[in-house]
């Protein structure tokens, strides 16, 4: 098959398309056509050695899929040869190649009307964000969500999911441009956190109280103005740091505030609990049947170009998610 190779650690400029064996799968995993495979931060960590996971080199970097199934272990009972899945990879690698393997128990069908492209960037986004609002953050309606980075795929992802769910959101990012995204995408109130005070327009906004909940994928800063901020019995969810800088904070904050700090790391909580991550992706497709999700892909690119989509994600300018399609069309 087709695949990206990474031979040494470096930037996305270092790697290669070339040949590799089909991966092989035990009794309880599937085999794959991978027709899209989204960009995800991780991607540029692991490749570079920064991540903490350091495949054997060889190997093909990338994890998030969507495709058929082409192949099936012989305790796999869940799916047949032709089923539409959407998966991250068995290993936590292997994606950007024509063929991948992932556990069948971890996969989910993709639901109807929902094609390859969209599918490869709904997993994991999606997933993420429905266990942090829904499972950690314990999200009601009526209640006040913040989200910062909102015009990226989480982003966007927790403001679809907070909305059918009967939330207010507050959507925070650095651009009127970003911002823009975030209203099409339903976000009640925008904050441009380079031209206004994060804490003042929150306090603002809630009438004093503070934010009920917030999604943070930034850290640095927002996050500090954000412990500053948060109501009485508030959560507020780490779930990244793109700005690079990992915050901390002064425990007597938690005190005064009486507010909590959630840990979000979806997929070891996946792991642990499959039966739990089913029924999170069947109340998913009901809201996306309903048309009230609807993931924004940026751009897609073909498998050799996919240097340059991992090039691409290191810019804090984008919004959505980049695709790569290693046997469909790119757009």
């Amino acid at each position: 098959m087709r695949a990206i190779i990474c031979r040494k650690y470096g930037p996305a400029e270092t790697l290669i398309l070339g040949d590799m064996d089909s991966p092989g799968i035990g009794p309880s995993d599937i085999r794959i056509r991978v027709h899209a495979a989204a960009i995800n931060f991780p991607d540029n960590l692991i490749i570079q050695g920064q991540y903490q996971a350091k495949p054997p080199m060889p190997f093909t970097p990338g994890f998030e899929v969507a495709g058929e199934v082409i192949e099936v272990g012989s305790d796999v009972t869940s799916y047949n040869v032709g089923d539409r899945i959407m998966a991250l990879t068995r290993d936590g690698y292997g994606g950007f190649a024509e063929e991948a393997a992932a556990r069948a128990e971890l996969a989910v069908s993709i639901p109807e009307g929902m094609d390859y492209i969209m599918a490869s960037a709904f997993y994991s986004s999606y997933g993420t964000s429905y266990y942090a609002l829904v499972q950690r953050g314990r999200l009601q309606q009526g209640e006040t969500l913040v989200v910062l980075g909102a015009a990226g795929g989480v982003g966007l992802a927790c403001i679809e999911i907070a909305k059918a769910l009967g939330a207010k959101v507050i959507a925070v990012a650095s651009s009127a441009n970003k911002l823009g995204v975030a209203q099409e995408h339903g976000a009640d109130h925008l904050i441009n956190y380079s031209r206004e005070d994060l804490k003042q327009r929150v306090l603002e906004l809630t009438d004093g109280r503070g934010a009920d909940l917030c999604m943070d994928t930034v850290g640095g800063e927002a996050f500090n103005s954000m412990s500053r901020c948060m109501n009485h019995d508030g959560r507020l969810l780490i779930v990244g740091f793109a700005s690079g800088q990992i915050p901390e904070i002064p425990a007597n904050l938690l005190l005064l505030k009486n507010f909590q700090m959630v840990g979000i790391f979806w997929w070891p909580a996946v792991q642990r609990n499959p039966d739990q991550h089913q029924a999170s992706f069947s109340h998913l497709s009901d809201m996306y049947r309903a048309g009230k999700l609807s993931p924004l892909i940026s751009r897609t690119y073909p498998l050799e170009k996919t240097p340059e989509a991992l090039r691409a994600i290191l810019s804090r300018n984008l919004t959505g998610k980049l695709v790569v399609t290693p046997t469909s069309q790119s757009f």
